[in-house]
């Protein structure tokens, strides 16, 4: 929204979420001094539309470089207790936009298996490289400018994320090997 002018004093207008081409979504938004007004309406399991306007305080936070980056405080109240939390995105996972904490939303790799993080990891530092992802291709040649031991840390680190990735995946299909073929792949 900041991107797009939305948090400016004085603006108002509709946000609205399409997909392939049709409106899904849409909600009003008016700004005022470091705070912006959402106006929308919603239908909770298949229930009666409702209308809510909904107040969003903003602050603003120095960049390293000069500048400053806007953050909503989130509005959400738990236990008893205000959030106040400074995010950079609030979630729709109820009647109010809240934050990821108060409506308990995980990342994703938070519920990926183990072998997939770390296959993720190696392709993150193959591509770092200059290299392609994938177990199938080799590890990139060292870029020019890097310092041997710096590759040789890196072409290591890729290696063992690797490694570590089919140790997990063993691991977890380890019902469907015979015995000896646990002891061929999970020996150290």
């Amino acid at each position: 929204m900041y991107r797009e002018g939305c948090l400016q004093p004085g603006r108002r207008g509709n946000w609205v979420w399409s997909q392939d081409g049709e409106e899904v979504a849409r909600i009003g938004y008016s700004a005022k001094q470091n705070q912006v007004v959402l106006d929308y309406r919603i239908s909770q399991y298949g229930g009666e539309w409702e209308s809510i306007t909904e107040t969003v305080c903003i602050t603003h936070a120095d960049c390293h470089f000069g500048g400053t980056r806007p953050y909503f405080i989130c509005p959400g109240v738990a236990s008893g207790r205000a959030c106040n939390r400074r995010v950079g995105k609030l979630f729709a996972g109820g009647r109010y936009f809240l934050c990821r904490h108060c409506y308990d939303v995980a990342y994703t790799c938070q519920s990926e298996a183990r072998y997939n993080r770390m296959l993720r990891r190696a392709n993150k530092l193959r591509m770092a490289l200059g290299g392609n992802p994938g177990t199938a291709n080799i590890i990139a040649f060292k870029p020019k400018g890097m310092w041997n031991r710096t590759y040789a840390q890196r072409c290591f680190e890729i290696e063992w994320c690797e490694c570590e990735a089919d140790r997990a995946f063993v691991w977890k299909h380890r019902h469907l090997l015979s015995a000896g073929d646990l002891r061929m792949f999970l020996e150290d």
